[in-house]
């Protein structure tokens, strides 16, 4: 799939603005304060989700004030795609999980596939307890019955992008999240 510099832009300019930067601050305020009230006394591994959760990964990390470890994992159903596909595992997590409670945080809940089998393979490795973070939620019908734990925000059912969110492997560095026009 090629994309121009030109496409880009243009997906950009003509994005709508769902959520501000100062909206995602509030959310990731309320998601540490639920976090830390469930996993501070258990000195969790998170799995920071790539790529799209390495930004609100790093954010969300900054307002746990108690003792954790930090890994991630790599695993996707997209790519740089629009759509999504069968798992593919680029990269397992390097601690071990035998024992331990896990917290996964992912950027969004989407169709659910990708976060269940996620969750899935930390129990398969041996975890005490598994929860997991999202940043936004997508509202529409889901693939799973699986659901997050902890959620952020909710967005509507449109293609979004910014805060680790990507269109076509772009954009994930915005601050705030944003609908690509016509979605």
């Amino acid at each position: 799939m090629t994309v121009t510099i030109t496409e880009i832009e243009r997906v950009r300019r003509e994005a709508d603005c769902l959520l501000d930067a100062a909206a995602l601050a509030e959310a990731l305020d309320r998601l540490a304060q639920s976090v830390s009230s469930t996993l501070a006394s258990h000195c969790p591994v998170v799995l920071c989700v790539m790529n799209g959760a390495m930004i609100p990964t790093s954010e969300l990390l900054l307002r746990l004030e108690f003792p954790l470890q930090i890994d991630y994992l790599h695993a996707t159903r997209y790519g740089s795609a629009l759509n999504g596909g069968d798992l593919q595992w680029v990269s397992r997590p390097t601690l071990a999980l035998a024992g331990r409670h896990v917290l996964v945080v992912d950027d969004i809940f989407d169709e659910g596939i990708t976060l269940e089998k996620i969750v899935a393979e930390c129990h398969a490795q041996g975890a005490a307890q598994v929860a997991s973070c999202v940043l936004v939620e997508k509202l529409h019908d889901r693939k799973t019955d699986y659901r997050p734990d902890f959620v952020g925000l909710t967005v509507p059912d449109r293609y979004v992008f910014g805060f680790g969110m990507d269109y076509k492997g772009y954009l994930r560095n915005v601050n705030g999240i944003y609908a690509v026009k016509g979605t």
